[in-house]
């Protein structure tokens, strides 16, 4: 079955082990924004922030994104993604919004690889080097 019959955003704040700085700001949390998508089978993606706007990015998933996914058939990653970026034209060149559906595209890309009982990097159609490691560097 490849039908998306649940989709759910729950969020989850992991302390760090000391404050983090930037140039910015501190943080003394990660903001974790996970997607779980299911078939019968299930599907999990995240994306995190820095401490704020987490709540944001999950509020659209569960007022925008997620409940267009149900009923797709997620084998279809690539068009799903295109139809989530495609509705979110007011808000796509936002950290929010690509964080949302980040997090929307790790899920389905994870439930594919699930599924076919294979690494991502080959259901994703990628490249795994064969290099030796010693012989990266010299």
């Amino acid at each position: 079955m490849a039908v998306v019959t649940r989709a759910e955003a729950f969020l989850v704040d992991v302390a760090v082990e000391q404050a983090r700085t930037d140039a910015v700001q501190a943080f003394l949390s990660q903001e974790t924004v996970f997607v779980e998508v299911s078939t019968g089978g299930s599907g999990l993606g995240y994306s995190y922030t820095i401490g704020t706007g987490g709540s944001s990015v999950v509020a659209l998933l569960r007022d925008h994104l997620l409940p267009r996914l149900v009923g797709c058939d997620s084998r279809l990653v690539e068009p799903i993604w295109r139809d989530l970026f495609a509705i979110t034209r007011a808000t796509t060149v936002g950290a929010i919004t690509s964080l949302a559906l980040a997090a929307v595209d790790t899920a389905l890309w994870d439930l594919k690889r699930r599924r076919a009982g294979e690494p991502l990097w080959r259901v994703a159609g990628g490249f795994r080097s064969t290099t030796p490691k010693a012989a990266v560097c010299t």
